[in-house]
């Protein structure tokens, strides 16, 4: 088996977790994405278990979508924030606490016995998830040689592509075979395993040391919340509702300053200059096209063949 050898601090022949210790790449892979496949396991893990939570929790359609969004509006919101946190404090030991928070909110969600509770479990959870996503790919590229980062970052994507395919799948299963509590107590066992596994296989790193774009940050998740807010309660309220105007307007006005922040200062938490290559700007238009096609398809499809249909989870 190819491992990874010891040669400073560059990986591009070799490296070493933070022991001294000569660590296989494939180990060095599972470690890195063990906690991510976990993480993009939960975009959609729950959405096989919302008719059977609806009628436990006594849950509305509007707080159904809560439970979705309150995950990955802070996933997203996060994420480049938790980024910037690892480069200054340490990228692995962000991870590990990236997978504490993310495996304790789990705790939480099982535990939730209100839909409020649950929202509030699944925005921990998604903050968790911010720091695993970006710095378990950072980590794994710094854990391989170069000769076999194109292979490591394509197993990457496809670990990744897997979590999120298999959500639904895993979601259903588990609720079907013991109860929705299940897809958030399987996160359990799994972090028991990940966080050693990051200790023993991932060396730490640094990266380059700048403030972190604080109202960037805030901008950003304003605007977008209240985006989703607008959208999420257009149908009950009335896309003409005071209410919902006027959290739109709210979400063009933050993401329009976000913009102007990004543009002025000399530490953006989005740098806009990447959208000047072509490729970064398709990739980022193919990825919101396929997370609107598939999030929304799969949210709406799961209620329909269980509660129209009858199928079970």
């Amino acid at each position: 088996m190819t491992v990874l050898t010891k040669s400073g601090s560059d990986a591009a022949s070799g490296s070493e977790s933070s022991g001294g210790r000569k660590v296989p790449i494939a180990i060095a892979m599972v470690a890195a994405s063990l906690p991510m496949f976990m993480a993009t396991l939960d975009n959609l893990v729950m959405t096989s278990a919302l008719p059977v939570i609806e009628k436990e929790l006594n849950a509305s359609v509007g707080q159904l979508q809560w439970f979705m969004n309150a995950y990955t509006l802070c996933f997203a919101t996060l994420m480049l924030s938790a980024t910037t946190l690892g480069d200054r404090w340490g990228r692995r030991k962000m991870f590990v606490f990236g997978i504490g928070l993310f495996t304790a909110a789990s705790i939480a969600s099982a535990l939730s016995t209100t839909p409020s509770l649950l929202i509030a479990a699944r925005a921990f959870q998604g903050a968790g998830a911010a720091a695993i996503m970006p710095l378990s790919l950072t980590l794994l590229v710094a854990a391989v040689p170069e000769a076999k980062r194109a292979m490591a970052i394509g197993v990457w994507g496809g670990v990744s592509g897997l979590g999120i395919a298999m959500g639904p799948v895993v979601g259903g299963a588990v609720v079907d075979g013991f109860s929705w509590q299940g897809i958030f107590w399987i996160n359990v066992p799994v972090a028991i395993v990940a966080v050693p596994l990051a200790l023993y296989a991932l060396r730490e790193s640094t990266g380059r040391t700048q403030p972190l774009d604080l109202p960037g940050v805030a901008l950003a998740g304003l605007g977008v919340f209240l985006a989703v807010w607008g959208i999420v309660h257009g149908n009950d309220e009335g896309w003409g509702s005071l209410g919902v105007v006027a959290s739109l307007v709210g979400s063009a006005v933050a993401l329009a300053l976000f913009v102007l922040r990004e543009m002025t200062t000399s530490h953006p938490v989005m740098p806009l200059r990447l959208f000047r290559s072509r490729s970064f700007s398709m990739a980022n238009v193919i990825g919101l096209t396929f997370s609107i096609g598939i999030f929304g398809a799969v949210f709406l499809l799961s209620q329909y063949l269980q509660i129209v249909m009858g199928y079970s989870p």
